[in-house]
């Protein structure tokens, strides 16, 4: 049986870019046929609001055919992530009997990248000196920090870069050096799992 994790996310960055890194862990974690929809966008400000994440879930799955996990994406910004996770996956098991994962990047997402940027160096424009800051998930900006790593006048564009740095980033690396990176693999393996 084919499986097909349904994943919301928050921004038009994360609706291109999401799929390719999932698939990416999907397949490292030995689940290459497990299978990636369309991301269902809910902005950030909207997610948390009463009875949003469970409209985002129940059109999702409406709109989406064959979802048998769902996997809420988002940036923790300056809230606590730990929170975030637990009150969004507890609606998400409300308006859904499926195996559903909450991860909350700690800050940006983009800080997985921060993570990983020795594997990044050449790509999108990172220098090839660049080294991953120490703590890059306590950094505030890390979209900013990305931008002040490339060469020249070359600024990260989320929508055009994130899919591209998905696609590319040591994912070992990400893991070893972001929290939350390594709640997002606990989070695809349970789903898998249950």
């Amino acid at each position: 049986m084919i499986r097909t994790i349904l994943p919301i996310v928050e921004g038009q960055s994360e609706v291109e870019g999401a799929p390719v890194l999932l698939r990416r862990l999907l397949t490292h974690l030995g689940h290459a046929e497990v299978q990636v929809a369309r991301p269902f966008r809910i902005k950030r400000n909207r997610v948390i609001l009463s009875g949003e994440i469970e409209r985002a879930v129940l059109q999702g799955l409406r709109t989406r055919v064959g979802v048998t996990g769902v996997l809420v994406l988002l940036d923790a910004d300056d809230d606590d992530p730990a929170q975030i996770e637990a009150a969004l996956l507890d609606r998400c098991l409300i308006a859904s009997s499926l195996p559903a994962a909450v991860v909350a990047a700690r800050r940006e997402l983009e800080a997985w990248f921060l993570g990983g940027k020795e594997s990044l160096r050449g790509v999108c424009g990172i220098r090839a000196d660049a080294n991953a800051p120490e703590g890059p998930e306590e950094i505030r900006g890390a979209k900013e920090r990305l931008s002040r790593n490339m060469v020249g006048n070359r600024r990260y564009v989320e929508v055009v870069d994130q899919p591209v740095l998905a696609a590319r980033m040591d994912l070992d690396l990400a893991r070893e050096r972001c929290p939350s990176f390594q709640r997002l693999i606990a989070g695809l393996e349970r789903i898998l799992t249950e």
